[in-house]
């Protein structure tokens, strides 16, 4: 599934299916976060935060093309399809599972509706009060050291923007989490992690400024579990809230 439409991957010239959302595996709640998390990194991009970006592709809700079982769909998600855009991914039976599980957990609970926000206004605090800029950048403008958010409203949910916004920490996606080392000399820098090698570590620090770090200089060094991000939860009103999740929504992209 890893960022290709599974259009492709389910083919095009078969007929439409509708495979029944009772499950055959049994998941919990826990399973089926995990499976959002790994539909979020993997899935998202090709086929939008509630799987229907692809034009008459439904994954919540069961509409495929050549597959008429879950486990079926398991199989083309973990083997792919040759001589498509479908490559094969590392998952396990049931990490694919949990990724149905979590669409069609995604399905049941409705679409979700914006709230009523203004997106001119939730830009303004963005790029003003809020200081979001700061880190974050938004087609071309903005910081480099936070995820580019110039195509979130494509990506997340409206529900994952608002709680991000809430709280930062219930779910850092591994490609946003800060990469932090000290130096034998007491130096820490803390940044976006770039490339690293078995001699040196390249990260983008909080000044933006591009480093090069020989390992044999450095004490520490490893991911952060915690985002940087401030909880905006008291820093900004219900209203203004929801003009940021607004304007953050009505984000697709280029």
């Amino acid at each position: 599934m890893s960022r290709v439409r599974l259009l492709f991957a389910l083919g095009a010239a078969a007929a439409w299916m509708v495979i029944p959302l009772a499950a055959q595996h049994s998941y919990g709640p826990a399973d089926i976060e995990d499976g959002g998390k790994l539909f979020r990194t993997n899935c998202v991009s090709c086929h939008g935060p509630e799987g229907t970006l692809v034009d008459g592709v439904d994954l919540g809700h069961g509409k495929f093309r050549r597959a008429s079982t879950e486990d079926g769909v398991i199989r083309i998600i973990q083997d792919g399809i040759p001589g498509t855009a479908m490559p094969p991914n590392n998952f396990s039976d049931f990490q694919a599972g949990t990724i149905l599980a979590y669409l069609r957990s995604v399905a049941s609970s409705g679409r979700t509706a914006l709230p009523n926000g203004d997106a001119a206004r939730g830009k303004a605090i963005f790029e003003g009060n809020g200081g979001c800029t700061g880190c974050h950048r938004i087609y071309g403008v903005g910081s480099r050291v936070g995820p580019d958010l110039s195509d979130i409203g494509a990506l997340r949910r409206v529900a994952e923007i608002e709680l991000s916004i809430l709280d930062p920490n219930a779910e850092v996606l591994a490609q946003n989490r800060y990469y932090r080392v000290t130096t034998k000399s007491g130096e820490t820098i803390t940044g976006r992690l770039l490339n690293e090698d078995s001699f040196s570590i390249q990260i983008l620090d909080t000044k933006e400024r591009l480093l090069s770090l020989q390992r044999t200089d450095l004490r520490t060094a490893g991911f952060l579990s915690e985002s940087p991000m401030p909880s905006y939860r008291d820093k900004l009103s219900k209203a203004e809230r929801d003009d940021v999740i607004t304007y953050l929504a009505s984000l697709k992209g280029f």
